[in-house]
């Protein structure tokens, strides 16, 4: 039995038995040649995209391939676009810190994501998925449910939800859809990676973008270009403000 977790114009998401599979729809309007080779190269080319970025950040694990599907880990979390907003401004910018570091060692691997937003980053609450890995295994169930059940009483009396740390200083977070990502050096294509992220966080966490942009900026700072990277991103949103004038 599967179920339709999302659909784009390029792809079928779908959830299959505990994993995700990312299935690659056929355009009636392409030759029927023409549409298998561009489907395949494309499912190729985000295979190796991926490969690339597992050995550098937290993304889900690859289980299978074929021609036009990739099969994946299910990562058992909530996207950062709906959960980000619930903690605190401190936790927050603790959030961007990291993403901010994980974002530079991608572009200094020369990989641009293609769609950073916030839609497209899972925080996880690590401690609950292990404890219920425990509990598919466990003998004596009931006394393992009364202990997740105890820890998230304790942890509904916090004032943040534990969503995202799982009882480390640092959030964890996985990257998703490398569906238009590609590989460039040029400073143009991470900038503009950078601007859909900020632009991300200007439409959907208002509130505090600024400040959450401030802290994204330092950790990011770590990249070998960072400042030739910045500095070409002023010129990308001087040309995004021009386009909304006229």
């Amino acid at each position: 039995m599967s179920k339709i977790l999302a659909q784009g114009a390029e792809a079928i998401i779908r959830f299959e038995k505990n994993h995700v599979v990312k299935d690659r729809i056929s355009k009636s309007y392409r030759l029927k040649v023409l549409d298998e080779k561009i489907r395949k190269l494309r499912t190729r080319s985000e295979l190796k995209l991926l490969e690339k970025a597992s050995k550098i950040i937290d993304i889900p694990k690859i289980l299978s391939s074929s021609e036009n599907k990739i099969g994946m880990e299910f990562i058992n979390g909530k996207r950062l676009s709906s959960s980000l907003d619930n903690f605190s401004l401190k936790k927050q910018k603790q959030i961007l810190n990291f993403i901010g570091k994980d974002i530079s060692k991608l572009h200094d691997a020369n990989i641009i994501h293609g769609d950073l937003t916030t839609s497209n980053i899972i925080l996880v609450d690590k401690f609950e998925k292990k404890m219920n890995v425990r509990l598919n295994k466990a003998d004596n169930k009931n006394k393992l449910k009364n202990r997740i059940l105890a820890s998230k009483n304790k942890s509904s009396e916090r004032s943040e939800p534990i969503l995202g740390w799982g009882g480390r200083n640092k959030p964890i977070v996985f990257f998703i859809d490398f569906g238009l990502g590609f590989i460039s050096n040029k400073p143009e294509a991470k900038a503009v990676d950078l601007h859909l992220l900020k632009q991300a966080l200007e439409a959907k966490h208002f509130k505090h973008w600024q400040k959450l942009w401030e802290d994204f900026e330092k950790s990011y700072n770590n990249s070998k270009e960072s400042s030739k990277i910045l500095e070409r991103l002023k010129t990308v949103e001087k040309r995004g403000r021009y386009k909304e004038k006229y």
